[in-house]
């Protein structure tokens, strides 16, 4: 979908009895009856962003398929899908809660992705549950040792993940797994859907995805000059980018803020 027919569509969408002004300069989105107006530049350098954050290996036959929890549903989808294309033995899920979970479903992040599996017609036996973490880091730590209790570690994996938090996923296992690397081939994906296609229920309008976004990137940068994820080359048109939407004031939401300021090590800055 391009930026015109985003517009339009979310120009019928968000009619109201408000007169609401509208240019070509800006894409609309709906809160609370009336439309808060995203600049195109705000949308073009969150595009930058998305495409610097986005990794989708080719995939192989591998023994694991791990879909990392987190508030969107088609992770599960796309995690289940390929399992059933036949594209790994085990599907994994793994998560209790997070940021941006805590307090929003009855279950873990695993088992409300496991749902997911069940009813696309994955065999329960075929899947595995890891329900304790609250962070990639501790997704990784905790699927190792669950793993390797059940003599199951695997040579080849999958990880499903957000679009937006591929890179993310890489540099933390770079990491945090705590196996020997080497020994282990790694293939990282997610659901084939862009940014402006993004926005649903779940993870919320773009405002919100963007929000959640230029955080990911943020970490990228500080975790990996502090250590706890692998160093990762931010080129300057993408930093430019994260500094245009950060200074707008609009996406502060998911920014390292007063919880993380000095960036310890926490399961709440991870």
């Amino acid at each position: 979908m391009d930026l015109t027919q985003w517009r339009t569509i979310l120009v019928t969408f968000c009619l109201s009895p408000v007169f609401i002004p509208f240019s070509t300069t800006v894409t609309p989105v709906r809160e609370n009856n009336t439309c808060r107006l995203i600049p195109d530049s705000h949308v073009n350098a969150a595009l930058i962003i998305w495409k610097y954050l986005r990794v989708n290996d080719t995939l192989r036959k591998s023994d694991i398929i791990l879909g990392l929890g987190s508030h969107d549903k088609r992770v599960a989808k796309e995690a289940s899908r390929l399992w059933l294309a036949g594209y790994g033995d085990i599907l994994m899920f793994s998560g209790k809660s997070g940021n941006l979970t805590r307090g929003k479903w009855g279950k873990s992040e695993a088992e409300i992705f496991r749902d997911v599996a069940l009813l696309m017609g994955v065999p329960e036996p075929y899947t595995l549950m890891e329900q304790n973490s609250r962070n990639t880091g501790e997704n990784l730590k905790y699927c190792y040792e669950l793993l390797k209790r059940k003599n199951m570690l695997p040579k080849t994996f999958i990880i499903v993940q957000k679009p937006h938090m591929g890179l993310r996923t890489v540099a933390t296992f770079e990491k945090q797994w705590p196996g020997d690397q080497a020994e282990v081939t790694l293939m990282v994906t997610s659901p084939n859907i862009s940014l402006l296609d993004y926005p649903d229920d779940d993870v919320g309008d773009l405002q919100d995805v963007i929000s959640v976004m230029i955080g990911y990137l943020q970490r990228i940068k500080v975790y990996g000059e502090k250590g706890f994820q692998s160093y990762q080359d931010i080129p300057k048109i993408v930093w430019d980018a994260f500094i245009s939407l950060k200074s707008s004031g609009i996406y502060s939401s998911h920014l390292i803020q007063n919880e993380c300021e000095g960036y310890k090590q926490s399961d709440v800055c991870l």
